[in-house]
């Protein structure tokens, strides 16, 4: 082995050499976990939407009803408090 070689060799490949490896930090592990989650999350989503027993169509205008249900129900509670007070 030359002393070429030698300068090439970094902390990762001597610790492969002896059998060991570098321990994982905590923040790269949460962000790895927190990926795979997220991940996973978008591909249930969306095969829960492939999935549905709704056409597109039909399942975007339930959800758009269900938000104007929400906000009316939301803005008639605070038009009752205004007139309370």
């Amino acid at each position: 082995m030359t002393l070429r070689k030698l300068k090439d060799i970094d902390m990762d490949d001597f610790l492969g050499v002896i059998g060991l490896e570098r321990k994982a930090s905590l923040p790269r592990w949460l962000l790895e976990t927190l990926g795979l989650f997220g991940l996973g999350v978008a591909v249930g989503a969306g095969v829960a939407l492939l999935m549905a027993p709704k056409s597109g169509r039909e399942l975007r205008d339930d959800i758009r009803h269900q938000v104007r249900r929400v906000t009316r129900s939301d803005h008639d509670k605070e038009v009752v408090t205004r007139t309370e007070h």
